[in-house]
């Protein structure tokens, strides 16, 4: 097993940034093949890390630091007026969780909303491939959170366990359908996955990065009070 001075670090070239218009990012990640104890993984995570697919990655940008990776500790959490309304709409809702797989109904659904909802985003167009490669790597800690109403799957919530630390989310796709609108399925399964990460009895959810002047994630900060990773060290901001 690696130690964790072993592992290796590997730095992307300059590249077009997803978050911010007209800035460049470079993003530092781990050697993808690299055997990671459950120590190193919590290490990384707390040191700013997320994964996707093969990568365990943190932005590296030298010029820029508006990543900010943030956490929601479970315990101090208390749901607003905005998320109990979510879940009073959504009683109807069945949610369970299981191994990533490829399968028609769920790439299905995470074709539509890539389609529906982020047709200029880097993930447009959606295949198959890019779908297995991204969401439906099996690892030993990876799972995806469904929600169903009777037999429809109306969305899916791709996440890690981080061992005696907590669970991080990866991705969230649901059901472009405008009808599904007044059930804000987004905020809903990140209530859902405070609650499996509380019934799991483990002090952190992960939201991976939020940046202050990205709208589309300003809605991290509506699950206060978060923490943010800033100088190497988790702050609450109140």
């Amino acid at each position: 097993m690696s130690e964790p001075h072993s592992l290796r670090f590997y730095a992307t070239t300059a590249h077009p940034c997803s978050y911010l218009e007209g800035q460049e990012a470079t993003t530092i990640f781990v050697e993808p093949d690299a055997a990671i104890s459950d120590e190193q993984i919590v290490k990384l995570t707390e040191s700013g890390f997320r994964r996707s697919g093969r990568y365990i990655y943190r932005p590296h940008c030298e010029n820029c630091s508006a990543c900010i990776s943030v956490r929601v500790p479970v315990e101090t959490f208390e749901p607003k007026r905005r998320q109990i309304r979510t879940l009073k709409k959504n009683q109807d809702v069945i949610f369970s969780a299981r191994t990533p797989v490829l399968d028609n109904a769920h790439y299905e659904l995470y074709r539509r909303y890539i389609e529906g909802r982020h047709p200029d985003g880097d993930m447009f167009p959606p295949s198959p491939s890019q779908y297995e490669s991204f969401l439906a790597v099996s690892k030993k800690q990876s799972f995806f959170l469904e929600a169903k109403i009777e037999d429809q799957l109306i969305a899916v919530t791709y996440f890690d366990e981080i061992p005696n630390n907590g669970l991080s989310a990866i991705y969230t796709f649901f059901d472009p359908d405008p009808t599904f609108d007044p059930r804000s399925l987004g905020r809903l399964m990140v209530l859902q996955l405070l609650k499996v990460t509380q019934s799991l009895k483990l002090p952190y959810l992960y939201l991976g990065y939020w940046i202050r002047d990205s709208k589309k994630m300003a809605y991290k900060t509506e699950y206060g009070p978060i923490e943010m990773l800033k100088n190497s060290k988790w702050i609450r901001a109140d």
